[in-house]
């Protein structure tokens, strides 16, 4: 976890915030935000820190594309969410985002179990984990087989995630402000 000057504090939490709100009420994530937000994190980067800051912007891109893009193939993720990582990365850099990337998958996982709990389809969910798995062991869509798992399906049981990275960026953050060496 590295100190994130205030500016870039201000993008990020600005960034997260209307993410969650187009997630929650439109289940989307325009693509013009986005890259407008990537292209503003690589530039901040570069101004703030010149080469070492593309570099960092690069890195932080890249390796949320690489956790992401793979789940957007498998129809679990929206490209909107792969797409909104990616600019993540771009802002803080790779360090912070797997921090922020954790934390989002702690409380993803949270929502998911109580929502679940709540639609009681919790051992049907794992049961399609374990089919999951196996079916991507063996280089299969597990869509293909199960419409459910497919993200873009209506019977599929989803969240809104950029909300939930909202909620895991935020957290860093303050997490960041009482623990992060200045």
């Amino acid at each position: 976890m590295n100190y994130l000057p205030p500016i870039v504090q201000i993008l990020l939490a600005l960034m997260v915030a209307t993410a969650a709100v187009y997630d929650i009420r439109y289940r989307r994530i325009p693509n013009r935000l986005v890259l407008g937000w990537l292209l503003l994190g690589i530039g901040l980067n570069i101004f703030l820190y010149e080469t070492p800051g593309l570099r960092s912007a690069g890195l932080g891109m890249g390796l949320a594309l690489l956790i992401y893009f793979p789940l957007y193939l498998v129809r679990a993720m929206g490209a909107g969410d792969a797409k909104l990582m990616a600019a993540i990365g771009a802002i803080v850099g790779p360090g912070n985002w797997l921090g922020i990337f954790f934390i989002s998958a702690f409380l993803g996982g949270a929502v998911a179990v109580g929502r679940l709990l709540g639609a009681g389809r919790l051992r049907h969910t794992v049961l399609n984990a374990v089919f999951i798995l196996k079916q991507l062991t063996c280089f299969r869509a597990p869509y293909a087989e199960r419409e459910e798992l497919d993200v873009n399906n209506p019977k599929a049981i989803t969240l809104p995630h950029g909300a939930v990275v909202a909620g895991g960026a935020l957290a860093f953050l303050a997490a960041a402000a009482i623990w992060a060496p200045r």
